[in-house]
């Protein structure tokens, strides 16, 4: 469970948004706003507007999140070849220096969010379409320092411009349709307009006109917005379908009706995202509007999400040590569950252990009580009791001598000066048939001779000879026995073993 705290701090007024998420499931907790005229000061409001939210207690609060206008933020909208997408930060970093009227590198910070992939053909690298949003440094640290200054606390994320309220398409179903939808959100100097394409965002524009613009602000906010969706159209992208409103200015009476009318479009009211507002039940769904880009900031804390974070490179948001030593009993209780588990599952390791081995000693009881008479269950008892019934016989079932080692022999017998080809030889049952190849009748008597010797040959005896059918060399074909006398020993030794004892 984890309370989340957005804030928008606009030209007049100051609005907060507590949010809790748990599990799957997202709460909004309190909305409070503190006007400038009454408080004087941008921090003794924030102070106010977070106070009211968190009831005064700031500890329990997971995260902060503010925005920073759009009248101090830029954006821009570049395409580099395909074959850069990994290295993005890099190269849209050099891209954007050659647009600033200042050096990128120390004085601004951007965050970006990739538009369009065109993949690459044979004749093609494609291209990768980005929208970045860029803000000076200086601008952005403002920004933590004033809340640091009212809260004591630096806020964690830091969101730009239009995008601050682009979080909110997780839990608005209605910004996630075929086509394109714009939302503006209204101030009282300025606006922040926005279109999505399928719940992505496609386009973004802070406009310098507001609700409390001079010379009709409802007109002048049409003006501009028709003027962006020109500019948007020009880029290749759609005609919105619809507009959504939301922000302080949106619950001004008929402002709706002379957009809708300027515009020629479908204007409506934001729909409430789909969060649970029980605690929210004093406010009315239309002035849920006002609070719309704090809430989305609030949102922008945990998950994915479709806005902008300024709190980059330099700026980047680390907790400190004083965020760990608040969480201890959390890591405490989580080491002892973890070491609880540990031990739960090494004992019950081995309790099914122990039981696997009294199952495993119960059988070697029953077959050693069958087979040997004796019941027993340990292994090395069984284990001598069955060499004693052999007799202590360890008659090893592979023969001493087998069809390699008589081409071994073959090969020895058979002097270098002497030529002599095997056509065939064959082992079956002990007996060997060799069929080979000789210049001469003697050349075969000699190798049978020399075999005589060999320990593991009996009756070694030339059966056939023949002349080579067109050629002057002898064939012959030679039998004998492979019987080793370690073999023969062995299979003694297991017969007397076998025989019962003479009385």
């Amino acid at each position: 469970m984890s309370l989340w705290l957005g804030i928008d701090i606009g030209t007049s007024s100051v609005k907060a948004a507590l949010v809790r998420a748990q599990r799957q499931r997202t709460t909004l907790e309190a909305i409070s706003v503190a006007e400038l005229a009454d408080w004087g000061s941008v921090e003794e409001c924030v102070r106010m507007a977070a106070d009211a939210c968190s009831g005064g207690n700031l500890k329990g609060i997971e995260g902060i999140a503010v925005g920073l206008e759009g009248t101090r933020t830029a954006v821009h909208i570049l395409t580099v070849p395909g074959d850069v997408e990994k290295q993005m930060g890099d190269v849209l970093t050099f891209e954007l220096e050659a647009q600033l009227p200042f050096a990128l590198m120390g004085n601004a910070v951007f965050d970006y969010r990739i538009l369009k992939v065109v993949p690459s053909s044979e004749n093609d690298e494609g291209s990768v379409t980005a929208i970045t949003a860029i803000a000076r440094i200086d601008e952005v640290m403002q920004q933590i320092e004033l809340v640091k200054t009212a809260l004591g606390i630096e806020p964690e994320r830091v969101g730009a411009g239009p995008f601050s309220i682009a979080s909110l398409v997780a839990h608005t179903p209605e910004l996630v349709v075929d086509g394109t939808i714009g939302v503006i959100d209204i101030g009282g100097h300025s606006s922040d307009f926005i279109l999505f394409e399928k719940g992505n965002v496609t386009f973004a524009r802070t406009l310098t006109s507001g609700i409390a613009t001079e010379s009709g602000g409802a007109h002048r906010i049409s003006r501009d917005v028709r003027n962006t969706i020109a500019a948007y159209k020009a880029r290749g992208g759609n005609q919105p379908q619809l507009i959504y409103i939301c922000g302080g200015g949106s619950y001004v009476s008929g402002v709706h009706v002379t957009l809708a009318d300027d515009l020629d479009l479908p204007v409506e009211l934001l729909p409430t995202p789909s969060q649970d507002f029980a605690n929210a039940s004093p406010f009315e769904d239309y002035e849920l509007t006002r609070y719309t880009k704090a809430l989305s900031l609030a949102i922008s804390l945990y998950g994915r999400t479709a806005g902008m974070n300024l709190r980059r490179g330099e700026l980047r948001f680390s907790r400190g040590f004083d965020w760990v030593r608040e969480r201890v009993p959390q890591l405490a209780g989580l080491t002892a569950l973890f070491l609880v588990s540990f031990f739960f599952a090494g004992w019950s390791q081995l309790f099914l252990m122990n039981r696997e081995k009294t199952a495993l000693e119960g059988a070697l009881q029953k077959v050693t009580a069958e087979a040997l008479g004796e019941a027993t269950s340990d292994p090395d008892k069984a284990r001598q009791a069955v060499a004693a019934q052999q007799g202590g016989s360890d008659e090893n079932p592979m023969p001493h001598a087998d069809a390699f080692d008589v081409m071994v022999r073959l090969s020895e017998v058979v002097p270098s000066s002497m030529t002599h080809d095997v056509e065939e030889l064959d082992v079956q049952k002990g007996h060997v048939t060799l069929h080979g190849i000789v210049d001469s009748i003697p050349d075969a008597q000699s190798i049978a001779q020399s075999l005589r010797s060999e320990p593991c040959f009996s009756d070694v005896r030339i059966s056939r000879t023949s002349a080579v059918v067109g050629g002057d060399r002898q064939k012959y074909m030679m039998e004998f026995d492979l019987r080793c006398p370690e073999d023969q020993k062995q299979k003694k030794t297991a017969k007397k073993a076998d025989s019962p004892e003479e009385k």
